[in-house]
């Protein structure tokens, strides 16, 4: 039978501040420990496989089913963009450049001379609060929405009505040519809304990401014939590069039904999921409520993937950094994140421990494919898990 491995990225599923957290004022950040109290969490699937029994995490049951780890963050950073990156084998050293004052002027003036459209804001936002401090006027002047956070991100909002989709796309693609250097944000994203005021954000979101700075278990992956398939932001993230297969969704719901439809097909090879609604709708939101509900929707679901793995099928469910939805801020938590891993090649009850880096995945997964890990990071755990 032919060899696959189902990575999901719980988006944001942060489970303690790291010992550097107070370098991004994060301290006291832990995004699991901030929703498990909420009377809408219940996980009990996620208990078996062993979450709680995590270092420091607490609340374990005697004989978990999965092996476990806690996964430091070895990258200079908390942006998905470098998260996924490392799981994916490649550490990030430098930090990506991020703009606490907004962009600065020589940015904007040629962004606006390459689009012929002014802008509006430059500023660090919620990018709900934006669109209704500024969404009017931009309908009413053609300008574009311009604004970032504490992520290396440059994002741009416009009404769809006023703002074909196509056409912010095209805008966030000269955004992309522009910024480059030391001005190479993580990602470019578009952020379309929609309606009356206060307006909504639409599911036409869509990434433009910086192309990966050195080689990846992907690319590894691909040169050698395995399948590289991705659901939702993934293929924007590594910006298609050794992306076999792009499948882009909707939501957390949608997600999760796309990955049981890549669990019936044949291939050899890595499924890479993120699941982006518990960052973006819940953490960033500050939706203790939501995020809760939200994990115990994925909790229910994974029951059914869990009955639907095959004999050599393995399952890594991992996070990429954290958001807690308890602090004063909004944005991104440098913590270190959960790994489970579950399959019937995959020994019960191993604790890994804390790993340094969670580039350890993808040298796991290259192992399991008898790849060798090359240029990329990580030691492997394969030795130590599997039966």
């Amino acid at each position: 039978m032919s060899k696959r491995v189902f990575i999901i990225v719980l988006d944001s599923m942060g489970i303690g501040e790291m010992p550097d957290a107070y370098l991004w004022h994060d301290e006291g950040s832990n995004t699991l420990r901030a929703i498990r109290g909420d009377s809408r969490f219940s996980c009990p699937n996620l208990e078996r496989l062993g979450l709680f029994n995590i270092d420091t995490v607490g609340g374990g049951v005697e004989n978990p089913l999965g092996s476990f780890a806690r996964l430091a963050e070895k990258s200079a950073g908390k942006d998905t963009t470098i998260g996924h990156w490392e799981i994916a084998g490649l550490v990030s050293t430098k930090p990506l450049p991020t703009y606490p004052k907004g962009f600065p002027q020589e940015i904007i003036s040629e962004f606006e001379r390459r689009t012929g459209k002014k802008t509006l804001c430059n500023l660090p936002y919620s990018g709900t609060e934006v669109i209704k401090d500024y969404g009017e006027e931009s309908i009413k002047t053609g300008a574009l929405i311009v604004y970032t956070s504490a992520d290396s991100v440059f994002q741009i909002a416009a009404h769809e009505d006023y703002v074909p989709v196509k056409d912010l796309y095209r805008y966030c693609e000269i955004a992309r040519e522009l910024l480059v250097g030391k001005h190479a944000v993580g990602r470019v994203i578009a952020r379309p809304f929609a309606g009356e005021y206060p307006f909504t954000r639409t599911a036409n979101r869509h990434d433009f990401s910086l192309e990966p700075q050195g080689q990846t278990m992907l690319d590894l992956l691909q040169k050698h014939g395995f399948a590289t398939l991705s659901v939702g932001k993934i293929y924007d993230i590594f910006a298609g590069k050794s992306v076999q297969e792009l499948n882009r969704t909707t939501s957390n719901t949608h997600g999760m039904q796309v990955t049981l439809d890549m669990q019936k097909r044949d291939f050899e090879g890595l499924c890479f999921v993120n699941l982006v609604d518990f960052d973006m709708k819940y953490g960033h939101r500050n939706d203790i409520a939501g995020y809760a509900s939200a994990m115990t929707e994925f909790d229910g679901w994974l029951k059914t993937f869990l009955d639907g793995m095959r004999e050599e099928d393995i399952l890594i469910i991992t996070a990429d950094h954290g958001c807690d939805p308890s602090t004063p801020s909004t944005d991104h938590s440098r913590e270190y994140v959960p790994m489970l891993v579950f399959g019937k090649q995959i020994k019960a009850g191993v604790n890994l421990g804390t790993r340094e880096t969670f580039a350890d995945i993808s040298a796991t997964v290259l192992e399991y494919f008898g790849l060798d890990k090359e240029n990329t990071a990580g030691e492997s755990f394969l030795a130590n898990v599997k039966r």
